[in-house]
């Protein structure tokens, strides 16, 4: 696939973004992009509306998902691409920890209600139906509220991880994300690994182990990323013979990132439609 830019991680309002999938197809068209994976948390229930968006748009579509897991304290996500959505495995886990988020948003919002006027049916209010439903909407809610001025500006303060609020949710191992995307036919990359810091506890001995199990590469180009982590990931794919890809990580008007901000290679991209056994990309006549 030879057609350019291309970004491999954006989010409708299936998950967390406030766009819908035809809407998130439509925009990336207008950016400019001539390939878009939609990734949406542990949902493929966006699919087949991008894909049709896709036909109308003259656009490039890889169906895809960021899967969540845990590691020790941390979460780390699992960008999967081209997998088969009807897996019995990936089914079953990714319906489990969208009830887990579930839950655990309950569990967060009962405790910010303690101190702030807020109700879960003002969460309600900020998703629609069959959104896999977060903090993301939580933070749209305390929005609506007035209590913060934007989701980002949430984060920062009642939703952040030390705001005395947080709750962690079920989600299996790294190790086990990336076993399960293989299994069902895709291609696993760990998504923005060096965000914040996060890289310090994804060692190399880790990043080894994910690659054993066929973790295909890591995304290094995302706003997230400190420079020095961006370095150390660029050592592990070296080292591990990992790709590395970029990406925005658009959410609509969730979040400052803009379309087509990071981008992957097109070599890089032709590689994951070349290993993915599981589903394929939708491509236009267009933009071959």
């Amino acid at each position: 696939m030879r057609n350019t830019p291309i970004d491999l991680h954006t989010h409708s309002a299936v998950s967390d973004g406030t766009e819908t999938p035809t809407q998130l197809v439509r925009s990336a068209k207008r950016a400019g992009l001539g390939t878009v994976a939609l990734t949406d948390h542990d949902s493929t229930a966006g699919w087949q509306e991008a894909i049709s968006a896709a036909a109308s748009s003259e656009i490039n579509v890889i169906p895809g998902m960021e899967l969540s897991t845990n590691y020790g304290p941390a979460s780390v996500h699992v960008l999967a691409y081209l997998f088969d959505p009807l897996n019995r495995t990936i089914v079953t886990e990714t319906a489990r920890i969208r009830d887990g988020r579930l839950r655990r948003a309950e569990r967060i919002v009962e405790k910010i209600a303690l101190d702030y006027d807020i109700s879960w049916d003002d969460v309600l209010a900020e998703s629609s139906n069959g959104t896999t439903l977060g903090r993301p909407h939580i933070a749209d809610a305390l929005v609506r509220k007035g209590h913060v001025a934007n989701r980002s500006a949430a984060f920062e303060s009642i939703l952040h991880w030390q705001g005395g609020y947080y709750e962690k949710y079920y989600a299996p191992s790294p190790l086990e994300g990336v076993k399960m995307i293989v299994a069902a036919g895709g291609v696993p990359v760990l998504a923005h690994p060096a965000a914040h810091g996060k890289y310090r506890q994804l060692t190399g001995s880790v990043i080894k182990s994910l690659a054993d199990e066929g973790l295909f590469g890591l995304e290094v180009n995302h706003r997230d990323n400190l420079p020095e982590g961006r370095e150390f990931l660029l050592e592990l794919c070296a080292k591990y013979g990992l790709e590395a890809t970029g990406a925005s990580d658009y959410h609509g008007m969730g979040k400052p990132n803009r379309l087509g901000e990071n981008t992957t290679d097109p070599e890089v991209l032709d590689k994951i439609i070349a290993r993915a056994t599981g589903s394929k990309p939708f491509i236009t006549t267009a933009t071959t």
